[in-house]
């Protein structure tokens, strides 16, 4: 049986910072760098299956990291040459400052996401991803702490989820595809790659960035709001019971 981590919430907090991790604080998918590296035949069909929508993101990197063909040492040599976002230190401590909780939410791998922010003296930080586990010398495998049974996604993280335990407003920050759902349940969206389109057909509230040095000040410009209340071009016109009075 899966044991999910403890993840605690503070009401007090009148925001929380949800955090997408690779191709939003990494410079590439951590994942696909692994497979592309390591994976045996197979994994790109699977890959086009759940592109296709034939089976859920749980399902295809369950199959994919069966697939690696690596030991811990290969592993952690391909991790270090990943390199993250150089201005998402700023944003942190940004976060901080202002007494926001930040947590990294992520449909990737626990371990990988966890030894490069330890690389970059970001290890306090906390992650919420699936969990990767060594079976064999060689072998790897995964395990959905975090998965839900109702995901419409059927991801392995399923990110509606944890945002709906968020009691304050939730400010998520992503890039791509397993951000679209959980777009639509934030306050606010900081938004990158293909969920700028996302939000902007949706007509989700975001700000559009392309690197955290574009999103320390609009952090700043949200949670600084005279009125300590969204500003208005913040409202999401797909949750307008969410008003905060």
């Amino acid at each position: 049986m899966i044991t999910r981590p403890p993840l605690e919430f503070n009401d007090a907090f009148p925001w929380m910072i949800l955090c997408d991790f690779d191709g939003t604080i990494s410079a590439e998918d951590t994942t696909d760098t692994l497979l592309a590296r390591f994976a045996l035949p197979g994994w790109e069909r699977l890959e086009q299956q759940w592109l296709a929508g034939e089976i859920g993101s749980g399902e295809c990197m369950s199959g994919q990291i069966a697939l690696l063909d690596m030991t811990r040492e290969a592993l952690d040599n391909c991790l270090s040459g990943i390199s993250i976002d150089p201005a998402f230190k700023q944003f942190v401590a940004l976060a901080q400052r202002l007494n926001v909780p930040l947590k990294i939410v992520s449909d990737g791998l626990d371990y990988a996401i966890q030894r490069i922010l330890d690389r970059h003296g970001l290890g306090h930080l906390t992650v919420i991803a699936n969990h990767l586990e060594q079976q064999g010398e060689r072998s790897w495998g995964l395990q959905f702490p975090w998965r839900a049974p109702h995901c419409r996604c059927a991801n392995g993280v399923c990110k509606c989820a944890i945002a709906q335990r968020v009691k304050g407003r939730v400010l998520m920050v992503g890039d791509g595809h397993s951000d679209f759902c959980v777009a639509a349940q934030a306050d606010h969206v900081l938004a990158k790659g293909s969920l700028i389109g996302e939000c902007r057909r949706k007509g989700i509230a975001h700000t559009a960035f392309n690197d955290f040095s574009d999103a320390v000040p609009a952090l700043e410009q949200l949670l600084n709001s005279p009125d300590g209340k969204c500003p208005p071009f913040s409202f999401n016109p797909l949750m307008p019971w969410r008003t905060h009075d």
